[in-house]
């Protein structure tokens, strides 16, 4: 059997950065706390968690005093640092720059809409890490929308400006620009619509929908590698899905079941921008083990 890795899948630069810092304060000193799972994957976590990573919670962070505390890639509200600065915690900030980036636009866009009594419109999932500290940046008022069906929160006779989680598709995006847009000229008839749109989708994240596509389509079975936690990898999942009906999502080779691949040739493995390598290596050579 061939069974190829898809050279494309596997961590963000953001997620590999803040991997990189984690280790080499866990080498360094033993321990480090990290504010919340540094990584969507339960095996990179609780091999992390070996080395000595312990994951808190924001309840947790009050509580702690005097201590490092990492912050993973999704970054965190205004309300964090204040709680590490009130509580001699030291910080080490692996934010993704282009979360942090989008954080600071979005910060300036909140002052902005103040002035003329307007809304901060996210597109992203209610909740996720990176959407709370983007919320955080408009002092918890931004509207977040997972879909056409959060639009009934918006007011579209007020000015608007829409961003994005930086996981969430271009294509879905677009369609929610689009129906916002078209709804605010309805509203406002032959008046003038005050509605901009702020594309931060990551492309490095968005490009693997096309290359995940090329992929899917040439192998017999896909296997889809991702923690069930991941937005980024329930959405490419998805995408290979819709390409192989074949493809099958596992977070573990326990997962693996040997009646996917009877009779096949060739088989692809991939995953989302939080499935560390190693872990799609592994269940490579599980699935040439199940099929020898």
């Amino acid at each position: 059997m061939n069974v190829i890795i898809d050279s494309h899948s596997g961590f963000c630069f953001g997620v590999v950065y803040a991997i990189e810092v984690a280790e080499r304060e866990l080498k360094s000193t033993g321990t480090l706390y990290c504010l919340g799972d540094i990584v969507h994957n339960n095996m990179e976590v609780n091999r992390l968690k070996k080395m000595g990573l312990v994951i808190i919670n924001h309840e947790d962070l009050t509580a702690l005093h005097g201590c490092k505390v990492l912050i993973r890639a999704h970054g965190e509200p205004p309300e964090t640092y204040q709680v590490a600065l009130k509580n001699n915690i030291e910080l080490i900030d692996a934010s993704c720059p282009i979360v942090l980036h989008l954080q600071n636009v979005i910060r300036q866009g909140f002052h902005e809409m103040q002035a003329v009594s307007g809304q901060i419109v996210i597109y992203g999932k209610e909740g996720h890490a990176e959407v709370n500290g983007l919320k955080g940046q408009t002092n918890g008022t931004a509207i977040i929308v997972g879909d056409e069906n959060d639009l009934y929160k918006i007011d579209f006779t007020r000015p608007v400006r829409i961003y994005s989680q930086t996981t969430k598709s271009v294509e879905g995006f677009h369609k929610i620009v689009k129906i916002i847009e078209s709804k605010m000229q309805e509203v406002a008839g032959d008046g003038i619509v005050n509605f901009k749109r702020n594309d931060s989708v990551c492309r490095q994240v968005s490009n693997r929908s096309g290359q995940l596509r090329e992929f899917a389509a040439r192998y017999e079975a896909v296997i889809f590698v991702s923690g069930k936690k991941s937005s980024n990898g329930m959405i490419l999942f998805q995408v290979c899905r819709e390409i192989n009906q074949n493809t099958y999502l596992v977070s573990s080779r326990s997962e693996l079941r040997k009646e996917w691949f009877n009779g096949l040739k060739n088989i692809g493995v991939c995953g989302a921008t939080s499935t560390p390598m190693w872990l799609m290596e592994e269940i490579g050579k599980e699935i040439k083990q199940l099929s020898s």
